[in-house]
């Protein structure tokens, strides 16, 4: 039995006012290239389909698309759980009839003692579960039960899960949408609560033989090798720029023992952080190979810059945030004194007019301009 593992599409994104959906086309139609080539029996994504309960129009027809592709023209069932960034009910409209065109949503946390079974051709049957994204309050409701907190309820609902298994002898694959205690975690996910009371434990987990996590957008595992995040589709935050993103591959033999291959997918456009003087950024970006990546710049030059961010979106029209460590840095020490600090402004207005005009200030000006400098600091101090 093959199948991709995969989560956290975030469909519909923006990242900086941007949007994502041409980059997120682009990795989906390498995941249904990799359904075709590897010729898995089913492909399972945990959670977070899409990047908001309601998302936009265009991104639910990205959707249909990938989901028609998968399960119609290439006849691999789907199997899905919703994620704290879907709507579980706007997810699961429609679930009881998709399921015969081999779509499986799994977003009823009522549900989830009951399993979708996937036979491969060689006669291997792995039954799937799936707890969707649910927090405390919601177990108690619908099961009654005095569960305090994340790992508690997450608990209860493994479980509730183990005692529906039909024997011991049987393979069994669960997805889940959490926050494994230890984990490492990025800048882009949506906090599940305030002060570290998501996390969940994953020894409750160690009994299947293959757990497909949702939520944390770098890949890795914890506790167990089969207990696992497969990562997000794409990097969805600048903290993420040297994290590798793709799908994991899961193969199950006979006896339920899991072999894992990482496969990777290519971004349309790269997520990076570049750091250095405008000047040597302005130089490497004609020659670079990646102009077109998603770029946010820490310029480290000490004075003012006239128009930073035009000048560098020349060479890399796909900046989207810009900082200046290098002014700071020279402006906390300036404020130690109030004669730092005025030198300081000296210096940004003579950067500035020496841009405009091309020429630097003459004595007289810099005389006028220091009288303005204290007769402002001087009403300053009386306010």
């Amino acid at each position: 039995m093959k199948f991709i593992h995969t989560s956290d599409w975030h469909i519909g994104r923006q990242f900086h006012n941007v949007s994502l959906l041409e980059d997120q086309r682009h990795v989906l139609a390498q995941i249904v290239d990799y359904i075709q080539s590897e010729h898995v029996d089913a492909l399972v994504i945990a959670g977070d389909i899409y990047d908001r309960s309601v998302p936009p129009a265009a991104a639910v027809e990205l959707l249909d698309e990938v989901l028609n592709k998968v399960c119609h023209e290439l006849s691999v069932p789907v199997i899905i759980i919703s994620g704290n960034h879907d709507s579980a009910e706007r997810l699961r409209f429609g679930a009881r009839q998709l399921k015969q065109a081999g779509l499986h949503i799994m977003s009823d946390i009522n549900k989830v003692a009951e399993a979708v079974t996937v036979e491969d051709s060689s006669g291997i049957a792995v039954n799937f579960y799936g707890i969707p994204y649910h927090d405390p309050e919601l177990v108690r409701h619908h099961y009654d039960t005095p569960v305090s907190n994340h790992d508690e309820a997450h608990s209860f609902l493994v479980d509730t899960i183990k005692q529906s298994i039909p024997s011991p002898d049987s393979i069994n694959v669960l997805l889940s949408h959490c926050f494994v205690d230890g984990a490492e975690e990025s800048e882009s996910e949506r906090p599940l609560s305030i002060g570290g009371a998501d996390r969940v434990s994953y020894m409750p987990m160690t009994v299947f033989n293959y757990t497909a996590l949702g939520h944390l957008h770098s890949p890795q595992y914890r506790g167990e090798p089969t207990i696992r995040y497969s990562g997000s589709i794409l990097k969805y935050s600048f903290s993420e720029q040297h994290q590798k993103k793709g799908i994991s591959l899961v193969e199950l033999d006979a006896n339920g023992k899991a072999d894992i291959t990482p496969l990777t997918l290519s971004p349309l456009r790269d997520m990076r952080v570049i750091e250095g003087s405008l000047a040597d950024i302005i130089d490497s970006g004609k020659t670079d190979p990646g102009s077109n990546d998603y770029i946010m710049v820490r310029l480290t030059d000490t004075h003012a810059i006239l128009d930073s961010m035009g000048k560098l979106r020349s060479v890399y029209p796909n900046i989207l945030h810009l900082e200046k460590p290098g002014i700071m840095a020279v402006g906390e020490k300036k404020a130690m004194n109030k004669e730092k600090l005025k030198r300081g402004e000296m210096e940004m207005f003579q950067d500035f007019f020496d841009q405009v005009s091309g020429n630097n200030l003459s004595a007289e000006q810099n005389s006028a301009l220091e009288t303005v400098i204290d007769s402002l600091h001087k009403k300053e101090a009386k306010q």
